[in-house]
């Protein structure tokens, strides 16, 4: 299979430029924004400001998980391939085409000209290759993204433009490589990537559209706009992410105009925002599961077991019960006021092809009745003040990890104590600010867990494969929960060689029927995206995907990407003569190529534990 585009013209000011592919992909006419407002000196430079609640767990692409971490990563690497805004086909980033050998176990990728990091050297296939055979020789590289090489066979660069890549068997993924590509020549000089967390020196080098130029821990980290970015730079002068410990602090800010944008409202927050002068709530269906994770036992891929986890959640019984007494009805309404959709499957509604729900007898619906029956028949007693025994003969007494900064894990957590005391459990509910060391640890009974999915959505799967289990208890790994299940296993490992879309839609499909079996994971509500910015600081801004999309954790970096300042756009060729466009990609017009290509892809800026 082939994929080519013809080569995208040098950006104009104020232009309108064509990336257009005529193989079997499709391709995008973007907007080129920055080269025309690229430098304001009346106004004295525009910031974008953004507040975030959670930590940068690391700069490093080869460590960080979260999501505010890999969305940085986003704005400051380029992968081989990225996702067109409108509907998240993949389209070239790095790479202009890609082909594939019959037997589908040789991949070949041409490697653009124009790419330059932000120190002037050139980006090359030597330095993609280098990163993937980092990834594949030292297990601290493999940290964060190792699930994509892990069938990866040879890495070779024959010259600048070539990079082929040699697989062991065929994979899925080979036009969805959700890897960050780094610099070769700075890189090379890291000598132990599980302590170099890449916040040391700066700016750090990069060929993405922004520029990381400062960082301070649970403070601000600073981009400016690289003005070296093939696609053209961006139009705001600087973007700052601000941390926010409360989310209230951060609502009142934005009132303030002291930040942009605030993600991750409450449906409270949002209501009081509609109503406010100059900014603009975005309420759009979430690409987010919020769940209940509990400990299955965690464990290494040595079989040396470690944590505190309550060894009554290893029964299958007792986690049925738990989860026949949670009323998500209850939660959708009250807690997300209607601001979500009742979850059970993996995979939110909003990605059709792999969305499953159960049905039948396999659906395990609010029976509060039927949970005291399950508890009963399994020899789960309770005493004369009404508590449920385990089989010690000690109380039932379940702790729950919490996020501090997030007031739907509070709520929620108030229910679940007040139905889980019904069938008489106790629940203690431990709100951290991080909730990572006791997680990685295995230091937790239940936690709340909740990941973004991309279209693709392998790498969420692979999340739950034991061989995402730490290699020893001293080591990380790139699990979620430490659930390691063999029938899970084969159909991850059967997905991810199936090349064949609706073949490919039913071994995930089963994937997430057997997740929902084993009841490890409880998946409560696929939550909206509720987000607000100032419009008199925005202009216009691109949502993905173009119906209803959201602004906040894109695959890609097409939102901060294209953000027209409002005090320039009158006359700019990247603003909106309307006035804020949602719901219509602002500043990306699509035109369809010629075919489909089977663009497999994966999490979302690395879609991560939130």
């Amino acid at each position: 299979m082939v994929t080519k585009v013809p080569p995208r013209p040098s950006p104009a000011r104020g232009a309108l430029r064509v990336l257009l592919a005529t193989g079997l992909a499709a391709g995008s006419l973007a907007v080129v924004p920055g080269a025309a407002q690229a430098e304001d000196a009346k106004s004295g430079g525009t910031t974008l400001t953004v507040a975030v609640s959670q930590s940068i767990d690391s700069l490093s692409p080869f460590l960080a998980q979260k999501l505010t971490s890999t969305s940085i990563h986003r704005l400051a690497y380029e992968y081989l391939t990225n996702y067109d805004p409108k509907d998240a086909h993949t389209i070239p980033g790095l790479a202009t085409s890609w082909t594939s050998s019959p037997d589908k176990l040789t991949w070949t990728y041409t490697i653009r000209k124009d790419s330059t990091w932000s120190d002037g050297q050139r980006a090359t296939a030597e330095d993609a290759a280098w990163t993937f055979n980092k990834m594949m020789t030292d297990p601290n590289a493999a940290t964060a993204n190792g699930s994509f090489t892990a069938n990866f066979a040879q890495v070779t660069a024959p010259d600048p433009q070539t990079l082929v890549i040699r697989l062991k068997k065929p994979q899925a993924t080979m036009t969805a490589l959700d890897v960050p590509i780094v610099p070769k020549h700075v890189w090379e000089k890291v000598t132990d990537f599980s302590k170099f967390n890449n916040d040391k020196t700066f700016p750090i080098v990069g060929n993405g559209p922004f520029v990381i130029t400062d960082f301070k821990v649970d403070q601000y980290i600073k981009l400016k706009p690289n003005k070296k970015f093939w696609r053209g730079a961006p139009q705001f002068d600087e973007l700052v992410f601000k941390y926010y410990k409360d989310g209230d602090a951060a609502v009142a800010a934005l009132q303030k105009g002291e930040v942009s944008f605030v993600p991750n409202l409450t449906p409270a927050q949002a209501d009081a925002l509609k109503t406010q002068k100059n900014i603009k709530v975005n309420d759009a269906p979430g690409r987010r599961f919020y769940a209940l994770a509990t400990n299955p036992g965690a464990k290494a891929q040595d079989g040396k077991t470690f944590g505190n986890g309550n060894k009554a959640l290893l029964d299958p019984e007792v986690r049925k019960a738990l989860f026949l007494a949670v009323d998500r009805t209850t939660l959708v309404d009250k807690v997300f006021q209607g601001h979500a959709v009742e979850g059970e499957g993996y995979v939110p509604p909003r990605f059709g092809s792999y969305f499953w729900k159960p049905e039948g007898a396999q659906k395990r619906a609010y029976d509060p009745a039927a949970a005291e029956k399950v508890l009963d028949a399994a020899g789960y007693e309770k005493n004369a003040a009404g508590k449920r025994l385990g089989k010690d003969g000690r109380p039932l007494e379940f702790r729950i990890l919490c996020h501090a900064t997030d007031p739907n894990d509070k709520a929620v957590g108030k229910y679940l104590q007040e139905w889980w005391g019904k069938l008489g459990i106790g629940l203690k509910v431990e709100c951290l600010d991080s909730v990572s060391d006791p997680w990685v640890k295995g230091d937790y009974d239940l936690a709340f867990d909740g990941w973004s999915v991309n279209p693709d959505p392998d790498y969420v799967l692979s999340i739950h494969t034991c061989g995402a289990l730490p290699a020893t208890p001293k080591d990380s790994g790139a699990t979620d929960n430490f659930i390691c299940d063999k029938e899970f296993d084969g159909l991850y490992a059967r997905q991810a060689v199936e090349y064949d879309a609706a073949k490919r839609a039913d071994l995930v499909k089963r994937m997430q029927s057997r997740l929902y079996d084993t009841g490890y994971m409880n998946v409560m509500a696929y939550p909206n995206a509720l987000e607000a910015y100032r419009t008199d600081q925005i202009k216009s801004i691109t949502t993905m995907p173009e119906a209803a999309g959201n602004l906040w954790g894109q695959d890609g970096y097409w939102s901060w990407w294209s953000a027209v300042p409002a005090a320039r756009a009158e006359g700019s060729a990247g603003g909106s003569s309307t006035g804020v466009v949602i719901g219509i990609v602002a500043a990306v017009i699509v035109v369809a190529g010629v075919g489909v290509f089977l663009g497999m892809r994966r999490r979302s800026t690395a879609d991560d534990r939130e």
